[in-house]
């Protein structure tokens, strides 16, 4: 079930009338009733997932009860609760990946491969939740979180809004307002429905065009087309997967605001940061967070070691991270490329002359930009000869076909004029908004539907993020 989709419009109109009759009942009803949205939500994709789903949180339930329970035993629990969730994950989106690689070593020492490969289908968001399960398991640890019920947590790790494309909403943040009746103001509804507008645009109107009559044809066959196209096509997948990924999480937010739910912002016009590290402050806020504190912090030891270590722990979270999005070698390299660049501004800093004269914030942020499309043609290619060639045929000027059109130019202008925009815009249009009528608001909301459906052409291409 996709957002930007009638099904789904009807689906959630049905949730949020239900959600706020249920309010005035005692008990976990309303909790309950939206559990159970969450599991139709995500069944709408296979209704197998809806059994891991629920298995991965007993299991985070449990070890948090174990840890809690027995604290002289906490870290062996905290240890279990980890690893099976890593095995969860590793499972269903590595074993591929091993097996072949297992059996290539074999064939090579005169053995016939010995692991059988299985069709294994990938659950939508598996790495989301799964993240979601380390986060309690380890705050539980650490004191950051209290130990929740299992109805509590299996909402936390099911809750459809942000199930599966975050963001990665930290147990600390919503478990406490699952405990509390929620409420909204006015105010609260209107910024919420701001958030939905404004996703559904970028993700059905700019992600959707770019992707169809752009990226996709372009990508797909890289030797056969023109530097100027592969590069417009670069900038383009930089705008594309920026609008699909943020608009995910806007909507997200939204949705779960208009529920009485709050989510923390995920992102921050990431195209207008002047270095890597303050693009990573800027771009998924949520995922960038979680790999500093569990992975560069609680694993590599952070900023403790001396440079050298230091750097190591960077650019090793930064692989790890390019990892995680799956066992591919492009993947690595683009984790690897922001890895090297962070290092380096790291290094830089420190060894600067001082006669130097500071490079001007616009130049800073044109440079980090190419910096981040370049990575992002690694992480778009199929394979790791179709980045290497997009590149070698953009600064060689090849000529070839060229596809890019004045509309798919304009989209990728408005992308980039998003990033340079008032920060507050859309608390600004919010507030405009919470002093319309209800009839006003309604008729605005229908004719950004129709607009928006008349815009985005056939059919709506699952979010980017799902394969993760």
């Amino acid at each position: 079930m996709l957002f930007p989709t009638l099904i789904f419009h009807v689906f959630f109109v049905i949730v949020f009338l239900i959600n706020w009759l249920l309010l005035r009942r005692a008990g976990d009803w309303r909790l309950i009733m939206l559990l159970v949205a969450s599991w139709i939500f995500y069944g709408w994709f296979d209704a197998r997932f809806v059994v891991l789903l629920l298995a991965s949180a007993w299991l985070n339930w449990a070890a948090g009860r174990l840890i809690v329970a027995q604290p002289h035993r906490a870290r062996l629990w905290l240890i279990l609760g980890v690893w099976s969730n890593l095995l969860i994950l590793g499972f269903f989106k590595y074993y591929g990946f091993f097996t072949e690689a297992a059996n290539a070593l074999l064939v090579d020492a005169g053995w016939h491969g010995a692991f059988r490969p299985l069709d294994i289908i990938l659950p939508v968001g598996v790495s989301f939740f799964t993240f979601q399960g380390i986060s309690y398991v380890v705050d539980v640890r650490n004191g950051r979180s209290q130990p929740a019920r299992l109805l509590e947590l299996t909402f936390l790790m099911s809750f459809f809004p942000h199930l599966v494309a975050g963001p990665i909403v930290r147990p600390a943040h919503l478990l406490p307002q699952l405990r509390e009746p929620p409420h909204m103001s006015r105010r609260m509804a209107a910024a919420s429905l701001v958030l939905i507008g404004w996703g559904l645009i970028k993700k059905a109107v700019i992600a959707n065009e770019l992707a169809i009559h752009l990226v996709d044809p372009v990508f797909r066959d890289p030797q056969v087309h023109s530097a100027a196209d592969l590069m417009i096509a670069s900038y383009g997948y930089a705008i594309q997967i920026y609008c699909d990924f943020s608009a995910y999480s806007d909507m997200a937010i939204g949705l779960a605001g208009l529920l009485g739910l709050r989510f923390p912002r995920n992102f921050n016009q990431p195209y207008r940061a002047s270095s890597l590290q303050d693009f990573w402050r800027r771009w998924h806020i949520s995922l960038s967070t979680w790999l500093r504190d569990y992975l560069y912090i609680a694993v590599f030891g952070g900023s403790r070691h001396r440079l050298l270590g230091t750097c190591a722990a960077v650019f090793g979270t930064m692989v790890l991270g390019g990892l995680w999005h799956g066992a591919r070698v492009n993947f690595v390299i683009w984790g690897a490329l922001h890895g090297a660049m962070l290092v380096a501004e790291r290094l830089w800093k420190l060894v600067r002359p001082q006669a130097l004269p500071v490079l001007p914030v616009w130049v800073r942020t044109v440079f980090t930009f190419h910096v981040v499309t370049l990575a992002w043609i690694f992480f778009r290619s199929a394979r790791f000869d179709d980045a290497m060639a997009i590149v070698h045929r953009i600064i060689a000027l090849e000529p070839g076909k060229f596809i890019a059109s004045p509309w798919t130019v304009g989209m990728i202008a408005i992308g980039m004029a998003c990033q340079f925009g008032p920060q507050r815009a859309l608390e600004r249009i919010g507030l405009a908004l919470a002093r319309v009528p209800f009839l006003g608001v309604a008729a605005l909301g229908t004719a950004v539907l129709l607009v928006v459906e008349g815009l985005r052409g056939a059919g709506v291409a699952p979010f980017i993020y799902f394969q993760f």
